[in-house]
């Protein structure tokens, strides 16, 4: 039976702030020409074969980022360790269908590997546009280490996820499968408070009171945030599982994909006090790329191993 209820409650007050900025945004803006490398071509460009395959490469595809001082490697610092935890509480039992969250992962890692790809090989078309816009942006390296990290966490919880989930199949035992998903918020709500932690760290010591100059930040992409992000991912799925009828197919994937422009927008553009924004710049030339994911791969790793 159709979910209306889940239908009705794909757009609330956050959602249509978010798509009306959405209606502003020239994704094409972000196809940044960049020299394609070799390397990360190969590690991107065969699908994810298992879990295992996707905490390997992902490792690895981190790693080689860094090296080459490039930006995309904030997101990936994040999401790498997220799957490492992902792994260790299917292994652990943790879920109750572990073959469904393996899947899960793969899937979900999936859509990440084909638009950096993409990405990387210039093919912009094929690029989301939430992750055209994500990518776009740390190519450039003009913006803040949190806005890298943010763009990253937008694009593939408030976009792919959704699409993940009917990938994977949601039924049978829709319920069950419901209470694996939300039982990732824990290990989402550990990362998210490193995460910050890491943050405070690194812009303390030239911002007065970090926490307000990240408060804008925080109201895009807290905790509660990203929670309700996957809510919704979970909506988005019931819908367009239970509706066989096409205007609702389009509606629901138009509101995924305005809902995640626009809250990319809204982390490009967070309204922060032009001497804040400067102040936060400055930090970040002073302590440099390395130091400032170093810090943050290190609270992290604390983290998940607590």
């Amino acid at each position: 039976m159709p979910q209306y209820t889940e239908l009705l409650g794909l757009v609330d007050r956050r959602r249509l702030r978010a798509m009306n900025r959405a209606l502003r945004v020239r994704t094409g803006a972000w196809e940044r020409d960049h020299a394609t490398d070799s390397e990360l071509v190969e590690l991107t460009d065969r699908p994810f074969e298992s879990v295992a395959d996707v905490r390997t490469r992902l490792d690895r595809l981190e790693e080689r980022l860094r090296e080459r001082n490039d930006r995309r490697a904030v997101f990936l610092t994040v999401y790498a360790r997220m799957t490492r935890e992902m792994q260790r509480g299917i292994e652990d039992g943790a879920f109750s269908d572990a073959a469904w969250m393996r899947a899960y992962v793969v899937s979900f890692a999936e859509y990440y590997r084909r638009a950096f790809s993409a990405f990387e090989r210039g093919r912009f078309d094929a690029v989301p546009d939430p992750w055209r816009i994500a990518f776009g942006t740390a190519v450039t390296g003009d913006n803040l280490v949190v806005q890298d990290a943010f763009l990253g966490i937008n694009a593939h919880i408030n976009y792919d996820l959704a699409l993940a989930l009917c990938d994977v199949r949601i039924d049978p035992d829709r319920r069950g499968k419901y209470a694996d998903h939300v039982g990732v918020d824990d290990v989402l709500l550990r990362l998210v408070d490193a995460q910050q932690d890491a943050l405070t760290e690194l812009y303390a010591p030239g911002i007065a009171d970090v926490d307000a100059a990240l408060g804008r930040f925080d109201e895009t992409v807290s905790y509660h945030a990203l929670t309700e992000g996957r809510i919704q991912a979970w909506r988005i799925a019931v819908v367009l599982t239970d509706f066989e009828w096409l205007p609702v197919e389009r509606y629901a994937r138009w509101t995924l994909r305005a809902t995640a422009v626009g809250g990319a927008s809204l982390v490009r553009s967070p309204g922060l006090d032009p001497t804040v924004l400067r102040a936060l710049r400055r930090v970040e030339r002073v302590r440099g790329e390395a130091e400032m994911l170093d810090v943050l791969e290190r609270r992290l790793d604390a983290a998940v191993s607590a």
